[in-house]
């Protein structure tokens, strides 16, 4: 009996479909095991370097020298890593040449110094500065076509934040996501899946911790709270627009009155230091996690998200490193618990809806953002994370914190479902 060829056909491109798929298995661990171990070193040093700093005040006083050598060394030796998270993404979306080693201990010396002297700066721009170049020295191993080079740069990228933050499932999410505004890629999905999994198990082995949030109780939903939920969503998306379209206008100002880097870091530092001295409190420099702690826990002074965001804007626009999600995350909890002053949800549930709402409406990457409130908070408030995310996601606008994040799709449909028509 002569076989249907077309089942033959079936057969065989499924066969070789599984080998494609299975010779990515240990690329994908190796990834996730440079990703973890560089994520896990990068945790360890913040965490000391919060706690020199908040032993040694004073050390705050050297932020605009500190940031005047950063800015210095990456002008003179960074070459292309000056660029930061801007040639990641290009280099994702359009392959060509192999990331500089030099990115990875250049950015971990930067952000480490910067969080020591107290700028307000976060981790995970730091996570896959490393990740990602420290994964494409894979590529001296035999010839990568553009295509294979681009899947193992996507899911170094889910990796680092993933193993940053202890979020493997959003870290998957977050590579195939944040490359396009309003387009997904799949073609990277079990790559980023595994080195997302396997990074944040290699970060918990080597003695990283990442924080634990109770949100406390989540009323059931009925039509009152979704009402409730959308408004703070809206919420969440113009702060997060606001804070985007804020650090583009102050970095591109800092870049018109001073054509020379050197000089920005050090009117960005007089600026924090200045306005950390003014205010009294460390309490809005460097990652701001404490605050994260007291929006689940107690009320918090209604300005707290302003004050924090402006430090951010500041910090960044200036020429700092770090990255933006930690501020954000605080931005959006501390944002949260002062709206429960208006809404009548939790203080703890809005602090929750908030720290991945603002986020969700500023990286353009809603479903990254609802699977890692998941996450961190559980099943619990699955309705409101989703509808925080979903709603912010609309109202924040196309532009994002991503500077070279393409835009696949506006983010509103540009049509109407249907038209209505008069009578003939």
């Amino acid at each position: 009996m002569t076989p249907d060829r077309s089942d033959l056909n079936l057969d065989t491109s499924a066969f070789h479909a599984l080998i494609r798929v299975l010779a990515w298995v240990p690329v994908s661990v190796a990834v996730g095991c440079l990703a973890g171990a560089s994520s896990a070193v990068l945790l360890l040093l913040l965490e000391w370097a919060t706690a020199t700093r908040t032993a040694m005040p004073a050390l705050l006083w050297t932020l605009p020298v500190v940031g005047a050598v950063t800015t210095w060394a990456y002008t003179r030796y960074g070459g292309r890593s000056v660029e930061g998270n801007r040639v990641l993404f290009e280099e994702i979306d359009s392959p060509r040449e192999r990331l500089p080693l030099r990115m990875a201990p250049m950015i971990l010396i930067a952000t480490t110094v910067a969080h020591v002297a107290g700028a307000s700066v976060g981790r995970e721009g730091t996570a896959v500065q490393m990740s990602v170049p420290l994964a494409d020295q894979l590529t001296r191993l035999g010839r990568w076509n553009p295509h294979s080079r681009r899947i193992l740069l996507t899911s170094a990228l889910s990796a680092g934040f993933a193993s940053v933050f202890g979020t493997p499932i959003a870290g998957m999410f977050f590579g195939l996501e944040v490359r396009r505004v309003g387009r997904a890629n799949y073609d990277a999905l079990l790559p980023c899946l595994i080195s997302s999994l396997v990074g944040n198990e290699v970060t918990l082995a080597l003695g990283a911790k990442h924080a634990v949030y109770d949100i406390g109780y989540v009323p059931p939903i009925d039509l009152w709270s979704v009402l409730t939920a959308i408004l703070a969503g809206i919420t969440f998306g113009v702060v997060a627009m606001t804070f985007v379209r804020s650090m583009r206008w102050s970095a591109k100002l800092m870049s018109d009155l001073f054509p020379v880097q050197v000089f920005r870091p050090v009117i960005g530092g007089i600026v924090v230091v200045l306005l950390g001295s003014l205010l009294g409190t460390d309490r809005f420099l460097g990652l701001g996690l404490p605050m994260i702690t007291e929006a689940f826990t107690k009320p918090v002074a209604t300005g707290d998200f302003a004050l924090k965001g402006l430090m951010t804007v500041v910090s960044l626009a200036t020429g700092f490193r770090g990255g933006e999600v930690t501020p954000l995350f605080v931005i959006g909890a501390t944002l949260g618990n002062a709206m429960g002053i208006w809404l009548a949800l939790p203080r703890g549930l809005l602090a929750s809806m908030g720290f991945v709402g603002v986020f969700a409406g500023a990286s353009n990457a809603p479903i990254a953002s609802f699977i890692a409130g998941i996450e961190m908070f559980g099943s619990g408030p699955l309705v409101y994370l989703a509808i925080a995310c979903v709603v912010s996601y609309y109202c924040s606008g196309n532009v994002g914190m991503f500077g070279a994040q393409a835009v696949g799709e506006n983010k509103a449909p540009v049509t109407l479902p249907f038209v209505v028509t008069a009578p003939t």
